[in-house]
């Protein structure tokens, strides 16, 4: 009497993380080691899971904003470090539209680069590159489009944010997202004028204090930041990434060209400068010639 073959049943694919999005990859988690070989989260890489997504949350809407005007979309991300963020786009965004569509990762640490490169050609991600620029550097690339949908540079380290803005400006972006990092210009410079501003108003026992300086410089700093963009018809939104409890700079500024009146925001920006005596740094917070 003959028997019937035994037909091993096919083993259940591992339960996945509920934090997982569907539709995610899951080699691309592992590799990006949010994820472990056998599927699982532990705290850190939860952690780091949900900051990524809460981010996606802010970008994802003007992804789709450009995608339906245009088309298609580009996205450059300053500062890229391992990249979490540009392969997670890609992984939940990019990697369904046409050919077109594009990111690329700007890292000045040529081994992250390279890493990532392999990455992408390993996933078949084939509308990402990554370049070994400095934010400044990739201003004038040739190897970028000369305009840009989309910036962001999260924890991009001193003026490194500055330089993101530059890029964005200087490339038309339609959108920035902005999470800044420590920027010591604007303290110095306040440190540097104290004395002589001390007897002129009582304001500037706001940053008498070395401590108090050094907050106040990162705070005006911001505060410039978003002055500027408005002075070039940006719309701005400031608000507070919430899930990055790790980091102190948990400050998140999105903004969205609309073509506003650029006069008043030129001129507030004019008078701040004027009035904690940083007159000097109008060629960082530059503006436009002409203000409507």
């Amino acid at each position: 009497m003959k028997h019937a073959k035994h037909t091993p049943k096919p083993t259940a694919a591992p339960e996945l993380p509920p934090e997982v999005r569907p539709g995610q990859s899951i080699e691309l988690l592992k590799e990006l080691h949010i994820l472990t070989r056998d599927g699982k989260l532990n705290q850190d890489s939860r952690r780091k899971l949900k900051q990524v997504y809460h981010l996606y949350n802010f970008i994802e809407p003007l992804l789709k904003d450009v995608l339906q005007e245009k088309g298609s979309v580009s996205l450059v991300d300053h500062g890229a470090g391992k990249s979490y963020l540009g392969f997670i786009l890609y992984d939940l965004f990019f990697k369904g539209l046409e050919a077109g569509s594009h990111i690329y990762g700007i890292e000045t640490r040529e081994e992250l680069v390279s890493k990532s490169l392999d990455l992408a050609a390993r996933l078949g991600f084939a509308g990402m590159s990554f370049l070994p620029l400095s934010v400044a550097e990739s201003t004038t690339s040739t190897e970028l489009p000369p305009t840009i949908d989309i910036v962001t540079a999260l924890h991009a380290c001193n003026t490194a944010t500055d330089d993101a803005i530059d890029f964005a400006l200087k490339k038309q972006a339609r959108h920035m997202v902005l999470v800044p990092c420590c920027q010591a210009e604007v303290a110095t410079v306040l440190r540097k004028n104290k004395g002589k501003d001390l007897g002129r108003s009582a304001l500037t026992e706001i940053w008498r204090h070395p401590i108090h300086t050094r907050e106040f410089g990162s705070q005006v700093t911001n505060v410039l930041r978003c002055l500027q963009l408005e002075a070039h018809g940006y719309q701005v939104t400031v608000t507070e990434l919430v899930g990055w409890e790790h980091s102190m700079k948990n400050e998140l500024i999105v903004a969205t060209y609309k073509n506003l009146p650029r006069r008043r925001p030129t001129e507030r920006l004019q008078e701040v400068m004027a009035e904690l005596g940083l007159d000097e740094m109008k060629q960082r917070f530059y503006t436009p010639v002409t203000a409507d």
